[in-house]
């Protein structure tokens, strides 16, 4: 039995021209600056983001983290949504390793008014932790940030002298589903995070981009938290790879998102509540666990987020792949699912 995997788009591996690439890159030692892959990788991202400088850091979260550390820390807070992966999904590091205390914007699924956020800030107080940053995050569980919003949220922050974090894991999602270039988004924040390893197909990393100055305080709070790396060019090619090779198609896992999710609306058990760029979160009459047992007997694998079924594309799922996919969801049947 094939196995169809919508776990994330993290369980991506390398294709063959990548670990190619891989293994024919030049290395030199990435901690004093001179492996030549990695610093070409990091002005790609440069010309990309419209950034001064650019890091490569060991993942995301390391990438959410840093700007806290720098621009966060004891007594201060950051403004954010509840459904942020600085939130839900890097456990607490945003409190236990930089000090920073999150405060909880009201959002749609994720998306923040500028108005909500003015109003979230406030003045000094003795007793009261100081605002010091705002974080958006695009895609936010696979929903696009609309750009004249985060336009509106940087002149809140520029207004109060506030510093704005973007976690762009999945920034290219929203570029290729919007024609929105990357730098445009980028231009909506002081700094830039972006994912290597998720729907970009390489086994690792991330970017951290924003001013040189940044960047120079970013590279020791990379040492401090164990990110320095040695001969790590053989990894970057595979980012390199990436970004010449794997962001248009991220057009195709949005249309075999689109293809699942209409398959999903024609039965009688799921309801969509989420379905944008490369995911889809469904809910159900029936626990979703036995909605996974019945998809997994067919070779479908999905996670479940709180009460919802989680559903990411990513290049492990081809045409042929999305319709089978699409013809075992209509063989799971509301009796199956009460047993």
């Amino acid at each position: 039995m094939k196995i169809y995997d919508l776990r994330s788009d993290t369980f991506t591996k390398p294709t063959e021209a990548m670990r190619k690439a891989m293994y024919e890159a030049e290395v030199g030692d990435d901690v004093y600056g001179e492996d030549p892959t990695v610093n070409k990788l990091q002005r790609m991202a440069e010309e990309i983001t419209g950034k001064e400088k650019a890091l490569l850091i060991s993942s995301g979260c390391m990438g959410n983290l840093i700007p806290m550390m720098i621009k966060g820390g004891r007594g201060k807070e950051i403004l954010t949504s509840s459904f942020s992966h600085i939130v839900n999904h890097e456990i607490g590091a945003l409190a236990s390793l930089s000090g920073t205390l999150p405060v909880l914007v009201p959002s749609d699924k994720g998306i923040m008014k500028a108005e909500d956020v003015e109003a979230s800030i406030h003045g000094y107080s003795y007793d009261m932790s100081e605002t010091a940053m705002i974080e958006t995050e695009n895609t936010t569980s696979g929903i696009v940030y609309p750009v004249e919003e985060l336009k509106k949220i940087k002149k809140v922050s520029e207004r109060h002298n506030l510093w704005t974090h973007l976690d762009g894991a999945r920034i290219f999602n929203a570029s290729v589903e919007t024609g929105i270039s990357v730098k445009e988004y980028a231009s909506s924040a002081d700094d830039i995070t972006f994912c290597l390893s998720k729907g970009l197909g390489a086994p690792a990393f991330s970017i951290l981009a924003s001013d040189r100055d940044f960047i120079e305080k970013a590279k020791r709070c990379k040492k401090i938290l164990g990110g320095g790396m040695r001969q790590v060019g053989i990894m970057a090619a595979a980012g390199i790879y990436a970004l010449e090779n794997n962001v248009e198609r991220l057009k195709s896992d949005h249309e075999h998102r689109e293809a699942i999710s209409k398959a999903l609306e024609k039965t009688s058990w799921a309801k969509i509540e989420i379905s944008s760029t490369n995911m889809i979160f469904f809910s159900s009459a029936y626990p979703i666990d036995r909605i996974m047992n019945a998809a997994r007997k067919r070779g479908i694998l999905f996670l479940s987020e709180g009460n919802l079924g989680r559903i990411v594309l990513s290049l492990n799922i081809n045409d042929e792949d999305t319709d089978e996919i699409v013809s075992l969801i209509g063989t799971i049947d509301e009796g199956e699912l009460c047993e």
